[in-house]
């Protein structure tokens, strides 16, 4: 039993090292704010269709939404056609209260059920979503 007790009390020691660790490296000037990485599989059949409809009504709602775009590419591998985006976001809660209303719109549900009824699927996969903090080392971090 006193091992045990060893091992939780040495564990929970280690922890603020272990957190302090975590943190060294993130840039102190990005407080609660981070970027969100989103990627589409876009089906090639419907690239026109996608980038139609994407340029004309979700860049609007974006903007209804107040989502910050920060860059939009595509990417043509050959074996997979992809939007690739970056989006900055204050802080957790507000990317999630505007992406639960951006989803929520009754209007954009309209256009994606119109959309896929004239074109079909316009991506192959649900979209990838991935936050991304910026390090201490980065050449814009302001130190």
């Amino acid at each position: 039993m006193k091992t045990l007790y060893k091992i939780v009390f040495f564990g929970l020691a280690l922890f603020p090292i272990g957190t302090a660790a975590q943190t060294k490296y993130l840039c102190r000037s990005n407080g609660d704010a981070f970027h969100e990485l989103r990627i589409y599989e876009v089906n090639r059949s419907n690239r026109e269709a996608f980038h139609e409809r994407f340029q004309d009504h979700a860049m609007r709602f974006f903007k209804k939404y107040k989502f910050k775009v920060i860059d939009m590419w595509e990417s043509d591998s050959g074996d997979k056609l992809q939007l690739i985006y970056i989006l900055y976001w204050p802080n957790r809660a507000t990317m999630e209260a505007r992406w639960k209303e951006f989803r929520a719109d009754k209007e954009w549900a309209e256009i994606r059920q119109r959309s896929v009824a004239k074109h079909g699927d316009l991506l192959l996969s649900t979209p990838a979503s991935q936050s991304m903090v910026r390090v201490s080392y980065s050449p814009v971090c302001k130190k």
